[in-house]
């Protein structure tokens, strides 16, 4: 199993999976033809995805899932709220998501993972192919005790690192836009992200990808400056920006 990024951030997000019989798409918020240019830049085109899956139907996650499955027949696979909360047209394989229960995809087993977030029924997901294990977590507020039971024993995962609390309270947001990013229901910091892991058995952590870094609201050096101390016994700390999200990482 490999994974990789066409783009992390408040821009447009989409995360690549791929095993031995298969490649999906996580979420994608880029334009049909921005999606194929950067498919381009991983070696891959959208006729060598298998399926779409959905996070949840903000913008950024969702703004090219409808176009791009229509135009390469892809099945699309997502929660119910999250299909009803946006008007996505007809979509040619629709399959929906019921009670965060996992499915297997040509080997692949996806457990659907709910999460604190400001959208209709919000998932976030694990991998699970041959013995190793991916872990997607992004787009969250708070972490609960269920994420964290779920997201035991990863050998790889994405993590969200949205906000620097302080840069968030000086910057250029307005008041509730704030309170929106860093409230319950928002998105993780730098600081939160790092108590995850602190709390979190990493012995067989290979790959460690934070993500979502808001370009406004953090830097890379700010969370390298937090999460450096508890990401020390990680293999490989990886660190996904907006424009070029990250390149191939296998997960041997």
């Amino acid at each position: 199993m490999r994974f990789a990024s066409l783009g992390s951030g408040s821009r447009g997000n989409a995360t690549l999976v791929a095993w031995d019989s298969g490649a999906l798409l996580v979420d994608c918020g880029f334009s049909i033809r921005e999606t194929v240019a950067r498919l381009a830049r991983l070696a891959m085109t959208p006729d060598q995805l298998t399926a779409i899956l959905v996070t949840h139907e903000h913008s950024d996650h969702i703004k090219g899932v409808a176009p791009l499955a229509r135009r390469y027949q892809l099945p699309v696979y997502m929660t119910p709220g999250t299909y009803h909360a946006r008007d996505l047209g007809e979509l040619p394989d629709l399959r929906l998501i019921h009670g965060y229960t996992s499915f297997a995809l040509e080997g692949l087993r996806v457990t659907p993972v709910a999460v604190p977030h400001d959208a209709r029924e919000p998932a976030q997901f694990v991998f699970d192919y041959q013995e190793r294990r991916l872990g997607l977590l992004t787009d969250l507020g708070s972490i609960t005790p269920h994420v964290e039971a779920c997201y035991q024993d990863c050998d790889a995962m994405i993590l969200e690192s949205n906000h620097d609390p302080v840069m968030l309270a000086s910057g250029e947001y307005p008041p509730a836009l704030k309170r929106r990013v860093g409230g319950p229901w928002g998105h993780l910091s730098n600081q939160q992200a790092a108590g995850f892991l602190e709390r979190m058995d990493c012995a067989r952590l290979r790959h460690l990808v934070m993500a979502h870094i808001s370009e406004k609201n953090n830097s890379v050096e700010l969370a390298r400056s937090v999460l450096g101390p508890v990401t020390a016994q990680v293999q490989k700390v990886t660190y996904a920006c907006q424009e070029r999200g990250f390149g191939w990482l296998s997960v041997l």
